[in-house]
């Protein structure tokens, strides 16, 4: 029997990918919370605040409609590459009653998960060498999708001092003849920060001012506290609507991040050229998710409520902790479910014989030290931070945070 062997290359990897997939960087979220897991299944008691995931089970309801929806056979087949008539109809509904403005079905993209809306999104407004404003810290994808639609990604840095909230002033100063379009997400990943509708306003209008396209993620819009409002940009600034592109989607707000259901609301000749694109890169999202998603939207809200409550027991709890720890200063977040402390005091001195030379050291060392599982702040702009996501039990958050601090007692 003849056997044929692979010949070793003398091309590098980079050589053999194209620079578009080579110059991809891993998600440093999912790469953190795959550690964790893979530690976990070697047997070591490692805790995870790695994945902004929330660990409820999808509300009963949308379960039981997505059974059902296996059982029809009409479920069986493709659907129309922007989704299922139903759920475009129930996605500008949901709207309309929780961001206050109408849009049409026809201005709605179904799509799979929030993550392929916004790649999308850049990709049906972006030309190579065209910059967007990129707010930071920002999520780890947004970057990674700006660089595959073509763009170049201009990162504008609000520190803690801030309130990691960038202002008018800073946009104007990064803006440039090449500047296309502008990322805005509140409630944020990985901070939490809110922006007010006073801030949201001012950002509006200068956008629509300087003709700058507003890419606008607001999957985390339940998830706030202590009365705060996540405010729409196009319910602050209606004239933005026709170059404004929403984001959103199922998997925070009800628990379904598994069930790959986002979406995009647009100005229509944007809906149809993301369409296009769709329908040669995944066709139609599945359609018993889609079904799953009707249930979501059109339900009530009491599943959400409950969970939105536990979220903000764990905030609290998580916040109070970290900020009694030396050295760590960590704000009060006001939505989503991230806590995002600063660390920036302990770079430059040393836990267990090794220097603390970024946030990026200091979180393999309490992951190797203390087996918990952190993102660092190198993941979503500069250096000197952390993310713990407080989407856990609280007696997993409790136990966590407290080896966090027994290990960082002993910085010097």
């Amino acid at each position: 029997m003849t056997f044929v062997t692979a010949q070793t290359s003398p091309q590098t990897s980079r050589d053999r990918l194209s620079a578009r997939v080579a110059g991809i960087a891993e998600s440093a979220t999912l790469a953190v919370d795959a550690k964790a897991k893979a530690l976990k299944a070697a047997g070591r008691p490692v805790i995870g605040f790695g994945a902004g995931e929330p660990d409820f089970p999808t509300p009963q309801e949308i379960v039981d409609a997505a059974v059902a929806a296996c059982q029809d056979p009409a479920n069986h087949r493709y659907t129309p590459a922007a989704g299922l008539p139903a759920l475009r109809e129930a996605i500008a509904a949901k709207t309309l009653r929780d961001s206050g403005y109408e849009v049409s079905p026809g201005q709605v993209l179904v799509t799979n998960g929030g993550k392929q809306a916004v790649y999308e999104a850049f990709a049906a407004i972006l030309d190579t060498g065209d910059e967007l404003l990129l707010p930071a810290p920002y999520w780890t994808t947004y970057p990674e999708a700006v660089r595959l639609a073509g763009g170049v990604a201009v990162e504008v840095f609000a520190g803690l001092d801030q309130g990691y909230k960038v202002t008018v002033d800073q946009l104007e100063a990064a803006r440039t003849p090449r500047t296309k379009a502008l990322l805005l997400n509140s409630p944020s990943n990985p901070t939490g920060a809110v922006y007010s509708p006073e801030e949201v306003r001012a950002i509006g209008q200068w956008a629509l001012e300087h003709g700058v396209w507003v890419v606008t993620d607001e999957i985390y819009e339940h998830l706030v506290y202590d009365g705060v409002r996540a405010a729409p940009v196009v319910a602050e600034v209606p004239e933005l609507a026709d170059t404004t592109i929403v984001l959103n989607g199922v998997a925070k707000t009800y628990a379904m991040t598994g069930w790959r259901v986002g979406w995009m609301i647009a100005p229509a000749d944007v809906v149809k050229g993301a369409a296009n694109l769709q329908s040669h890169l995944t066709s139609n999202v599945a359609n018993v998710s889609q079904r799953a998603a009707v249930q979501a939207l059109t339900g009530d809200l009491t599943a959400v409520v409950r969970m939105r409550e536990a979220f903000d027991r764990r905030r609290r709890l998580m916040v109070s902790m970290l900020d009694a720890i030396e050295g760590v200063r960590c704000p009060l977040p006001q939505g989503a479910f991230y806590a995002y402390p600063s660390v920036e005091e302990l770079i430059g001195k040393s836990l267990r014989g090794r220097e603390i030379t970024s946030s990026a050291v200091l979180a393999e060392l309490v992951l190797t030290e203390a087996e918990v599982a952190v993102v660092p702040g190198e993941a979503f702009g500069p250096s000197g931070f952390l993310r713990l996501s407080y989407a856990l039990a609280d007696a997993d958050l409790v136990t966590g945070v407290e080896r966090v601090q027994q290990l960082l007692a002993e910085v010097r």
